[in-house]
């Protein structure tokens, strides 16, 4: 044998050529490499999994307080002229008896469009009720009594407006529910509640409790939506769709288009 193959079976015996070697260590790094790299994906996917499930989590959290931001709240009282109110069946109407234009406005205190309604020509309806130059029919639509979690605000709202109304307190009262409206689907407001902004509003009177409890103007509100919703001349066009809606002015038994700021003078002036 000679001394280069000696030589090589040397190397051999004490673990392989050096080129073997290097080899093995580089397969071993990659292996070490391959198994941190993995851990790191471990853990990454873990962190992502309790990042994910906190905010769904946070989610829940903050929508179910939002849906039921109204329970134990107070609803605040909004001061309003204490207009000349006859209840008649399941309208309110509000003005002088001899005012020349009767105006109709079917509403629900859960309808977003009502409030938005109610904000933005409130206080000039309530001008020309003062000066006498309208006398306002409202009509509580429960519409919307499916719309709140739980349901039943559209119904209860309409109702204790009526029983409001017997108690000559309706203007404050109506006032103060859409200025505290509660959003659409989510909770509204409870008896008790109502109730308290009755008695916050100057109503002493125990019927008044009853009358909201007991829901007593409940179906004659119901029959006066009925009837509205399959009068002829109370349907109109919104979004593409012909039907009877909410917030809905009449005159004469004609709607009245309230989207420019002229309407109600037009009304009042019997141009309308």
């Amino acid at each position: 044998m000679g001394g280069a193959e000696r030589s090589a079976r040397k190397r051999r015996q004490q673990g392989g050529t050096p080129g073997s070697k290097a080899q093995s260590k580089g397969a071993k790094a990659v292996a070490a490499a391959r198994s941190n790299g993995d851990r790191n994906k471990m853990i990454i996917g873990a962190i992502v999994v309790v990042l994910l499930a906190g905010a769904v989590i946070g989610g829940v959290i903050y929508t179910n307080s939002q849906k039921n931001k109204t329970e134990d709240q107070t609803i605040a009282l909004q001061t309003a002229t204490n207009h000349q109110v006859v209840r008649e069946g399941p309208v309110v109407v509000v003005g002088k008896p001899d005012a020349k234009v009767t105006v109709d406005i079917y509403e629900d205190f859960l309808c977003p469009g009502c409030g938005a309604f109610e904000k933005r020509n409130g206080e000039a309806i309530d001008k020309k009720v003062g000066e006498g130059a309208i006398k306002v029919r409202y009509h509580m639509m429960p519409m919307l009594s499916d719309a709140s979690d739980p349901p039943g605000y559209s119904a209860d709202s309409s109702n204790a407006a009526l029983c409001a109304a017997d108690a000559g307190q309706f203007p404050s009262f109506h006032k103060s529910l859409f200025a505290a409206q509660p959003e659409e689907g989510a909770r509204g407001y409870d008896k008790g509640q109502l109730i308290g902004l009755g008695k916050r509003a100057g109503i002493t009177d125990g019927a008044f409790e009853s009358c909201v409890n007991s829901g007593k103007y409940n179906q004659i509100a119901a029959e006066d939506f009925q009837k509205a919703s399959k009068a002829p001349e109370l349907q109109r066009e919104s979004s593409g769709r012909k039907g009877f809606f909410s917030p809905t002015v009449a005159v004469n038994n004609k709607v009245v288009e309230t989207g420019d700021s002229g309407w109600l003078d037009r009304v009042a002036s019997g141009a309308a």
